[in-house]
């Protein structure tokens, strides 16, 4: 991942989670890391257990950015969720995914965020 790549992707992620934390999610952890992978971010909305997927793209060229969580990654994402679950000892508790879709512009400024609750 060259390093333009990989620092837009932090900086989405970083407003994304501001972006949620003004929709009431609470964070729990940001790049949460296990041997099956990673999350970009954990956070509590009421009851549930959020797993945000988020998603940065500075155009759509290649499709949106929610168009770019394919069933691989919806299944390694699943995957991850019932690893932290059950290590946390709150197997059975209400989860669900979202995805956070950062658009930016050619100078890296946050034109748009849109998330989609249960988006799998």
């Amino acid at each position: 991942m060259t390093m333009t790549r990989r620092r837009r992707g932090l900086q989405g992620e970083a407003a994304a989670a501001a972006f949620l934390e003004n929709m009431g999610y609470r964070i729990l952890e940001r790049n949460f890391r296990c041997p099956l992978g990673e999350v970009d971010i954990i956070a509590a909305d009421g009851d549930e257990i959020v797993f945000v997927e988020v998603r940065t793209r500075s155009n759509n060229a290649f499709g949106t950015p929610q168009e770019s969580v394919d069933r691989r990654k919806q299944t390694r994402l699943r995957r991850l969720a019932a690893y932290y679950l059950n290590g946390r000892g709150l197997s059975g508790h209400p989860c669900r995914f979202d995805v956070a879709a950062v658009l930016m512009d050619r100078q890296e400024r946050i034109i748009d965020i849109e998330v989609i609750k249960g988006a799998f």
